[in-house]
């Protein structure tokens, strides 16, 4: 028998046709060592959570009784009295206990001998943080579903300056709430800021995104572009011919500006001496050095007083001299000097040496042909600087006017 199987198995071999020679694989060093895994693959959702039940946990309860409590300001108080009924309510469906102290300012949790979820009391514990928060119970309720969390960003030591945190902030806020009611929107989440925190409630994937734009918004990359993304990232999802593919030809790629900043001018450094300065002296160095430590205390006394009857007399010799001042005649001035410079001012004695000679000789040959050539005699007032020619009369006008008479008062 196994002979005619050996011969059977050696014919089929020489008749099966030889197999084509297959490329070598390339395998990445980083992975060589790794298994494909049967129970991973393409159609299972990772961000899918299984929703537990008491059947599943086979009717066993908890072995020991966990609590968190944490502590809320004062002006939330009024809130959380008013809606803890609903709290205790809500959180009785899971078998969770809940006290709020008024006095001390906390809220309590803990498990009970009913507790099935060991899960439910962590979301219980979130639950009474956000109502810390200022997060309204409508939306802080949310979180006590299976498909459903929580996350407190803190931004406020992501700024160094307050004024800067302050304006990014409301950046992230907008103008009457709308840039915090779009990224809601695209991110189906709850979102509030509050202090130096952003409180958000939403599913995982949503969460992921707020956390990412709250970050940029606060290292100074304005949210508009990360709403811009997501919108384009949603409409090419509602795309079936386009879900497969790469989307990083239709994502906007958005470059910084480089601002050119003010250059601060850095002081050189002061040279450090080797020595530490001298000491400022003291009194008793002072009254050593002039020798008055070793004076008796009536020389003293007396060294003083005579420095005081010093300083008291120049005082008044000050003042005597400003009294003095005030009775002392001004000067008066000179006569003659007033003459001299009348006398400059009409051009006679000394004044005539500012006259330009040459413009006067100049003006009378001009004078001087005039004459010639009108043919009349030249009189005094031709030649004398500043007379005024008269009048000639017309030929045929001898008339005289007559003489306007005086009227007598």
């Amino acid at each position: 028998m196994s002979d005619s199987a050996g011969k059977d198995a050696g014919e089929a071999a020489q008749k099966a046709p030889e197999a084509p020679d297959k490329e070598p694989v390339v395998v990445n060093k980083n992975k060589q060592y790794r298994r494909p895994k049967p129970w991973d693959h393409d159609g299972i959702d990772h961000w899918k959570i299984d929703a537990i039940t008491q059947e599943d946990v086979g009717g066993r309860t908890l072995a020991a009784e966990t609590s968190f409590s944490t502590l809320f300001p004062k002006y939330r108080e009024h809130y959380l009295r008013e809606w803890w009924p609903k709290v205790t309510s809500a959180l009785k469906e899971h078998h969770i206990d809940c006290q709020l102290d008024l006095v001390e300012g906390s809220m309590t949790v803990r498990t009970t001998r009913k507790t099935w979820d060991p899960f439910i009391i962590i979301k219980s514990r979130d639950l009474i943080k956000l109502l810390a928060r200022s997060v309204p119970f409508q939306a802080a309720i949310k979180i006590l579903q299976d498909d459903m969390a929580s996350e407190v960003i803190k931004i406020g030591n992501i700024v160094s300056t307050k004024e800067r945190f302050v304006k990014r902030r409301q950046r992230l806020i907008g103008p009457s709430g709308n840039t915090l009611k779009a990224i809601e929107l695209l991110t189906e989440c709850y979102i509030l800021v509050q202090g130096n925190t952003v409180s958000a409630v939403g599913k995982h994937k949503g969460l992921k995104q707020v956390r990412q734009v709250v970050l940029d918004c606060m290292n100074n990359i304005h949210p508009i572009y990360n709403i811009k993304t997501m919108m384009i990232k949603r409409e090419l999802m509602a795309n079936d011919a386009l879900k497969n593919e790469s989307w990083d030809r239709f994502l906007p790629k958005f470059k910084k500006k480089n601002i050119k900043k003010k250059k601060v001018k850095i002081q050189p450094k002061r040279e450090k001496a080797l020595f530490p300065p001298e000491p400022t002296p003291s009194k008793v160095d002072l009254q050593l050095a002039s020798g008055e430590y070793f004076l008796k205390e009536d020389e003293r006394q007396a060294k003083i007083k005579k420095q005081r009857q010093e300083d008291a007399k120049v005082a008044s010799d000050k003042k005597k001299s400003a009294r003095a001042k005030e009775y002392v005649a001004p000067k008066e001035a000179d006569p003659g000097a007033k003459k001299s410079k009348s006398k400059k001012k009409k051009g006679d004695g000394d004044g005539d040496a500012g006259v330009d000679v040459e413009k006067v000789k100049a003006k009378l040959n001009k004078a001087k042909k005039s004459v010639a050539k009108s043919g009349a005699s030249a009189g005094v007032s031709d030649f004398v600087l500043g007379a005024k020619p008269k009048k000639r009369k017309a030929e045929g006008s001898s008339e005289k006017k007559p003489k306007k008479k005086k009227q007598l008062l």
